[in-house]
């Protein structure tokens, strides 16, 4: 089965192409640091598409990361796949993108970690783990501000996070780890119907609507 798999949901764009049946990656594409997801996604697609040697035709399924992460990227990503999963016909499973990001710690080295991820205005979004499963969040707090109820053995984050961490978890191994192509697919159930794309917000978003205005008393009440 070939399944497209995309995050948006970091300011990496990730797009590839994977066998499921052989776990074989075909295709990856990276753009790391970028605010042009809705630009670069689909040629990048289309380039993975070509790398794989197969075509549109070919997929059978897509798996997409849904966050947490900031909303514009966030929705370009999500969009994306229901919009390919709708003109191919084929199923869309979206994944906690903190858990596909989980999946690549070496859990035969670690029992516990903190992942987290840049959910900029001085904050993160976050979630903990213990033998690859979670066990808390995802949430989203000032990374100074973390409190955790249990002790980790590693923190996946940014690197320029790193500093900004509480005390209680200097000295914590640290690393860097995206949500790739495979780790995406890992978290998926390709053999359950998937149910809605919930994108992961966490937050409301900045737009809101305008307070009501006082009308004036110049203007005269017209009753129906």
């Amino acid at each position: 089965m070939l399944v497209l798999a995309i995050d948006t949901s970091t300011p990496d764009l990730i797009t590839g192409i994977i066998d499921s049946d052989s776990g074989a990656t075909l295709a990856e594409r990276v753009v790391e640091d970028t605010r042009a997801h809705n630009e670069q996604l689909t040629p990048m697609v289309q380039e993975a598409l070509a790398e794989a040697g197969v075509s549109f035709g070919d997929l059978n399924a897509v798996v997409v990361g849904c966050g947490p992460g900031p909303f514009t990227g966030l929705r370009v990503g999500m969009v994306s796949a229901a919009a390919f999963g709708d003109a191919l016909g084929i199923p869309v499973h979206g994944v906690c993108s903190l858990d596909a990001i989980a999946a690549g710690i070496d859990w035969r080295r670690y029992s516990s970690a903190l992942v987290a991820t840049d959910a900029r205005r001085r904050e993160i979004y976050y979630a903990t783990y213990r033998a690859g499963v979670r066990r808390s969040g995802p949430d989203v707090v000032a990374p100074g501000a973390l409190v955790l109820e249990e002790d980790v053995d590693v923190v996946v984050i940014p690197q320029h996070l790193v500093e900004k961490l509480p005390a209680a978890l200097v000295g914590v191994d640290t690393q860097r780890l995206r949500p790739t192509t495979a780790h995406l697919l890992a978290c998926a159930d390709l053999e359950e119907t998937p149910g809605p794309l919930v994108p992961m917000y966490l937050r409301r978003p900045d737009a809101k609507e305008p307070r009501p205005r006082p009308t004036s008393a110049a203007i005269p009440e017209v009753r129906p």
